[in-house]
């Protein structure tokens, strides 16, 4: 076994990283450089044994690259020499859309036009972003027959399509025979409301394959058949956790055949808690069962004969009955609970304090557990019957129908191991030596009836992305512009699970930024816990701060204070200003920089989600106001939950977690504000507790060496 960086490798990706510049007319840059040796020598390095799978270690590259290092340049041009090299595929995947978007229609063309690399690339999305033919066909046909005789499984999900609907259907159908449409939800040339597309896409459970009549007419099908001979994929952390958690290889390569280029890398460890969370609502879930027996003679009048589903079938009653059962036992206790709830809190939810359930709770949970456990188990031999029935060409049952009731078993299937993991969870205590979950429940306010929506998640990702991901592919690189926190990258190791014999590597901007930019704290700020002081020293402090004929953006951490700011700002202040939630992020933003264009002034009000992915290059920003250290809010049971657990080992969640998190929130705050070589401006921070707190000094030194003005 040897390395794959061989000196001619090495050649191949200096002489294409010049060519590039050369085409361009662009110098290198340092930090960039630096980047992508690292990426060169942790990927070019991993060793393959005989039948070319990994069968080595250090195979993850860990890069912070500030804003301006060309990160995307970085990784994609060893990345594309070596994976080919080792006959891997190359996965670039992103948390946002835009970037996405950016990628595939301006970085890769742009690569492969001035580098001389030949290589070749595509797009990959999940089957939800995808029309479902046959539910298309489905639904317009039972509307001309006015029959739907599942709709009444989906009362709590399902509302009746109207005219516009129709309409709205009836121009898919035409536009794909047209041919001048895909399928794909983004080539739609008008945005749809998520209701109206949830009809007409499907899931895996749902999804018939290649057995489908519409097989050869597939949208997903023909987007996945495309990305075998492709070299470079493209998609987003969803898919890839996804397809991690059917096992890998079942959307995308297989792991152990990729290399991963994670780019917005810190979004990672909170997308892979969403994933493997679990929940469900107990009175919904309830009422589901109890309307799904409504269906069952009319599903069995059409499918009866199939193999053996009758047999199963047969039992589906008693099955459901017991689930629902369970769950009107377990309705009472909730409401004992829910009853210590204080009402005045903004939600209403219940959280077991460090994950851990009551045991009379516990024992209804593991009855929960064995109910959902056999009628999954029912509904998957069910939904196996009917595999088998449409390969067989002698079935008495016509294909039509197992098609059209194969979707509906395939939904009941999800919602029961939905459930089933929900109470799987519930039902077995963590144990001393694991990392508990977090546990909790929220008062639903649904038709008259309180509803429970009861929850589960872990606390940390790492444990599942070092089983299913790091262990399992042949390299990856993580890369974002904040994945350290106080200089280190401790807190994302703890988050991420990444390895520790990785390459951890901070790469630096090319900014000048103490030249470009000035961090002040104001005479005027004051400490951000003291609130109505905080909120009137900001509100006296900005007429002084800002240009009323300039482009600026001030980030709260609370909606609360930034409307309180707002409404008490003169009117000739109010109107310069554009506030989030009165319209959308894309509309403010666009609306911003046509004032800017016009030389008028304009100051942007905005949360957390301003505080990242915000680009206002130039004159669009020129001073940013922080209005607070964005410390996280304590109530999220997730934090909570993670807090009473480094408190039980001995830890102070405050120093481990608040602080290095907030310094890392600060660091994407300031990078709103330089986004080019040549931008310059100043950095407000309304809290005093930056110079005050012992803390204050670590979160000061993490962020950029901007020139410090601190009175």
């Amino acid at each position: 076994m040897t390395a794959v960086l061989t000196d001619d490798l090495k050649k191949q990706i200096q002489s294409t990283y010049s060519n590039f510049l050369d085409s361009k007319g662009l110098k290198s840059r340092y930090g960039q450089k630096l980047m992508i040796a690292s990426i060169a020598r942790t990927i070019g390095n991993i060793q393959l044994d005989d039948e070319d799978k990994r069968d080595s270690e250090g195979h993850v590259c860990v890069v912070e690259a500030g804003t301006g290092t060309g990160k995307t340049v970085a990784y994609m041009l060893p990345g594309i020499i070596l994976a080919k090299a080792m006959g891997k595929k190359l996965v670039i995947s992103t948390a946002t859309i835009a970037l996405q978007e950016q990628i595939v229609q301006k970085d890769l063309p742009d690569l492969k036009q001035h580098s001389g690399l030949e290589f070749s690339y595509s797009l990959a999305k999940g089957r939800g972003r995808y029309l479902c033919l046959s539910k298309l066909d489905r639904l317009l046909m039972e509307h001309e027959s006015n029959l739907n005789p599942t709709q009444s499984l989906y009362e709590d999900e399902f509302m009746q399509v109207g005219e516009q609907g129709i309409k709205l259907y009836s121009s898919m159908m035409e536009a794909l025979a047209a041919n001048k449409w895909d399928g794909d939800r983004d080539n739609w040339e008008n945005s749809l409301e998520q209701e109206d597309w949830s009809r007409v896409t499907t899931d895996h459970r749902q999804c018939t394959g290649r057995r489908c009549s519409n097989v050869s007419s597939c949208s997903f099908l023909k987007a996945r058949d495309s990305l075998g001979s492709t070299d470079v994929i493209v998609t987003n952390h969803d898919l890839v956790l996804a397809d991690l958690a059917l096992g890998g290889g079942a959307i995308l390569p297989d792991p152990s055949e990729t290399i991963y280029v994670f780019d917005e890398g810190h979004h990672l460890p909170d997308k892979a808690l969403n994933h493997f969370a679990h929940t469900s609502r107990v009175q919904s879930t309830s009422k589901w069962l109890e309307q799904s027996n409504k269906v069952l003679s009319s599903m069995l009048g059409e499918i009866s004969g199939a193999g053996n589903i009758d047999r199963f079938a047969e039992q589906l009653p008693a099955a459901m009955l017991d689930c629902k059962k369970q769950l009107n036992v377990l309705y009472p206790q909730l409401q004992i609970l829910a009853e210590t709830i204080d009402p005045t809190d903004k939600v209403l939810r219940y959280r077991f304090a460090q994950g851990i359930v009551p045991q009379e709770l516990m024992l209804m949970a593991v009855e929960l557990k064995r109910s959902f456990e056999r009628l999954a188990e029912l509904l998957g031999k069910m939904s196996s019957e009917l595999d088998e029935a449409m390969e067989d060409a002698h079935c008495p049952v016509p294909k039509a129908d197992l098609e059209n009731w194969y979707p509906h078993i395939g939904t009941w299937q999800s919602r029961a191991e939905a459930n089933l993991e929900l109470w799987a969870s519930y039902a077995i205590p963590d144990g001393d030596t694991h990392v508990p979950k977090a546990r909790w429940f929220t008062l639903i306010d649904g038709t008259g009836l309180i509803d429970f929506e009861v929850c589960s998640s872990p606390i940390l990702a790492a444990k599942t992305l070092q089983y299913s991901l790091w262990q399992q592919c042949c390299g990856a690189v993580v890369t974002s512009a904040t994945l350290t926190a106080l200089g280190n990258f401790s807190r994302y190791q703890m988050r991420a699970g990444t390895p520790l014999d990785s390459c951890y590597q901070m790469v630096p901007s090319p900014f000048d930024f103490a030249n470009a930019a000035t961090l002040q704290v104001p005479l005027s700020a004051v400490d951000g816990g003291r609130a109505q002081e905080h909120t009137l020293a900001i509100v006296e402090a900005i007429p002084e701060l800002l240009s009323r004929d300039e482009g600026s953006l001030a980030l709260f951490s609370s909606r609360r204070q930034m409307l309180d700011v707002y409404d008490a700002l003169p009117n000739h202040w109010q109107d310069l200003i554009l506030v989030q939630g009165d319209r959308s992020k894309q509309a403010m933003i666009k609306q911003h920089k046509e004032r800017v264009d016009k030389n008028q002034g304009s100051i942007l009000f905005g949360l957390a989600s301003f505080a990242e992915g915000v680009d206002l290059p130039g004159n669009y920003c020129t001073h940013v106001v922080i209005a607070k250290i964005p410390f996280s809010v304590p109530d999220d049971p997730v934090e909570a939950a993670l807090s009473d657990w480094i408190k039980a080992r001995g830890g102070n969640p405050f120093m481990e977690i608040s602080v290095p998190d907030a310094a890392m929130k600060l660091v994407q705050a300031s990078g709103r504000l330089l986004r080019r070589e040549s931008d310059t401006g100043t950095i407000s921070l309304m809290d005093r507790r930056i110079v005050t707190k012992r803390y204050g000094p670590a979160i000061l030194n993490s962020l950029p060496p901007f020139k410090r003005c601190i009175y």
